[in-house]
C-alpha cells in the first residue's frame, strides 16, 4: 500500500538520525581536537610561548644574591584569528529511483553525503597539522620505512625523536592523549617492520573505531587517507588542536511528493592550532615519495 506523505517523512527522519551516527564514525582527525561550540563567525585565540621563562644573561633564576632584585620574566602570546567555514553537500533522488532501484538508494546516498562532509572536515584538520606543527623530524633519504636496505628502517627511533621534540617543549605526550597519525601506505610499512611487531609496547586494536588501529610507544595509531603522503604526525590530542563548531554535522532529507527526495548534509566550524609545539611532523617516511 502506498505510503502517505507523513509516513515517508517519518521514515526518512529515522534514517537520517541513523546515518548521521554512521557518518560521525567517519571522522578520524576530529578526535585530535578539543571540540567546543561557537557563536561568532570570527574566532580568535592566543598562542602562548612554550619555552620556559629565564632571567636572561646575568640574571639567573637560581642563585639570587641577598637583597638583589628578582630577575624579570614575561609570558608572551600571539593573537590569531580564524573564520568559521560551512561544509556541505546535497543530492537528489527521484521518486522512481527510490521506489524501484535494486538497492536502497536513499540510505546509501544519505550515508555517502554525510561521509563527504566528515571527510572534508578531516582534510582541513590535517592541513592545519601539516602547516602548523611546531616540531619536525626528517628521515634521511634511504632510511624511510620502506627502505630497500632493511637495516636502515628504524621507525621506532623516528617516533621517539618526535616524542622527544614535543617533550622538550614541555608537553606530556605519554599521558594517554598522544596519537600517531599515518596514511595507509606508511601504516603498512610500519606494521611490516619487525622492530614494531617485536616491540613490547605494540598492541593491535581489539575493535577498530574512528581509524584507531592500535598502539605503539604509548601512542594510539590512527590511519587515514587524508594524511599527506610520506608524512606522519605525533599529536597531543585536545591540546594541540581545537575545533570551534557553530553547527555540528547534520543530515536532513526533504521530500517533494511525487518528484524527488533531497538529501543535504552540513557542518559549520574551523580548526585551530593553539599549541603548535604539542605536534611533531615526521617527513620522508616513504623513500619512493
Amino acid at each position: 500500500m502506498p505510503d502517505s506523505v507523513g509516513q515517508v517523512l517519518l521514515r526518512a527522519e529515522n534514517v537520517s538520525r541513523e546515518v548521521t551516527g554512521f557518518a560521525l564514525q567517519s571522522y578520524k582527525m576530529k578526535q585530535l581536537c578539543m571540540v567546543s561550540s561557537s557563536s561568532s563567525w570570527t574566532e580568535s585565540y592566543y598562542k602562548e610561548t612554550s619555552a620556559e621563562l629565564t632571567g636572561g644573561t646575568g640574571h639567573a633564576v637560581r642563585g639570587i644574591p641577598r637583597l638583589a632584585n628578582f630577575p624579570y620574566g614575561e609570558v608572551t602570546w600571539a593573537k590569531t584569528s580564524s573564520y568559521l567555514e560551512k561544509y556541505g553537500m546535497e543530492a537528489h533522488v527521484s521518486m522512481e529511483d527510490a521506489m524501484t532501484d535494486a538497492i536502497d538508494v536513499i540510505a546509501r546516498t544519505l550515508l555517502r553525503i554525510g561521509r563527504a562532509v566528515a571527510n572534508a572536515v578531516d582534510v582541513q584538520i590535517e592541513a592545519v597539522i601539516n602547516a602548523d606543527a611546531g616540531n619536525s623530524v626528517a628521515i634521511a633519504q634511504g632510511s624511510g620505512w620502506n627502505s630497500a636496505t632493511l637495516a636502515n628502517r628504524d621507525p621506532i627511533q623516528n617516533i621517539l625523536a618526535a616524542q622527544r621534540e614535543i617533550a622538550i617543549d614541555n608537553y606530556d605526550i605519554l599521558d594517554g592523549s598522544g596519537f600517531l597519525v599515518l596514511n595507509p601506505t606508511d601504516y603498512a610499512n610500519l606494521i611490516g617492520n619487525s622492530k614494531i611487531i617485536s616491540n613490547p609496547t605494540f598492541k593491535a586494536a581489539d575493535l577498530i573505531a574512528n581509524g584507531v588501529v592500535g598502539q605503539i610507544l604509548g601512542l594510539k595509531i590512527i590511519v587515514s587517507n587524508v594524511v599527506t603522503a610520506s608524512q606522519a604526525y605525533v599529536v597531543k590530542a585536545k591540546e594541540a588542536l581545537n575545533w570551534k563548531e557553530a553547527s555540528p554535522l547534520t543530515v536532513q532529507t526533504i521530500t517533494e511528493p511525487g518528484i524527488k527526495t533531497t538529501i543535504r548534509a552540513w557542518e559549520i566550524g574551523v580548526a585551530q592550532s593553539p599549541n603548535i609545539n604539542a605536534m611533531a611532523k615526521i617527513t620522508n617516511t616513504n623513500d619512493a615519495s
